[in-house]
């Protein structure tokens, strides 16, 4: 089949090579496909281990009480993500955001973006805290107590505030 293909791209001028692969847009496709499938393994290894990722009950900074619980989940380029799947406490709707979160569910809506791992330290990205309708930057994002808990640095302008989340079973 390639000596096919060399030969069909030696008479319309392609040179051989990926070319015969993808000039039959069926061919592309499939091509497409079978690199994508791939890539797969690859790409969920280096997040599926990741001891970040899963749910976690957001803890309220001055009673302590349990008021949402939050998803961490990879997102595009090796980043992580976090957001809203349950209330437990927290108003229902985002009242105090601007912008396009202003008077949305909570529920589904992100809190934690663009985090990264630099140099084995996870942190970066930005955040919102609903209640407030306060966007920051993420400072550091640190497992403690051997993983059951979680501590989320987040910083606006030159003051910083550390949440603990618990995580879920």
């Amino acid at each position: 089949m390639l000596h096919r293909s060399f030969h069909k791209a030696q008479k319309t001028g392609y040179k051989a090579g990926l070319c015969c692969l993808t000039e039959n847009p069926m061919r592309k496709s499939l091509f497409t496909l079978a690199l994508a499938l791939a890539a797969l393994p690859f790409a969920s290894t280096a997040q599926s281990n990741n001891p970040l990722l899963g749910k976690w009950t957001t803890l309220d900074d001055e009673t302590g009480r349990a008021m949402t619980v939050v998803e961490i989940y990879p997102a595009q380029n090796g980043t992580l993500a976090a957001r809203i799947v349950e209330n437990i406490a927290a108003p229902p709707t985002c009242s105090k955001c601007s912008g396009s979160n202003k008077d949305k569910s909570i529920i589904g809506m992100p809190v934690l973006w663009n985090i990264r791992n630099e140099n084995g330290n996870w942190g970066g990205g930005n955040g919102l805290k609903p209640s407030t309708g306060d966007t920051f930057r993420v400072r550091s994002v640190e497992l403690a107590e051997n993983g059951t808990r979680l501590r989320v640095t987040g910083c606006k302008g030159p003051f910083c505030r550390t949440a603990t989340w618990q995580r879920r079973e």
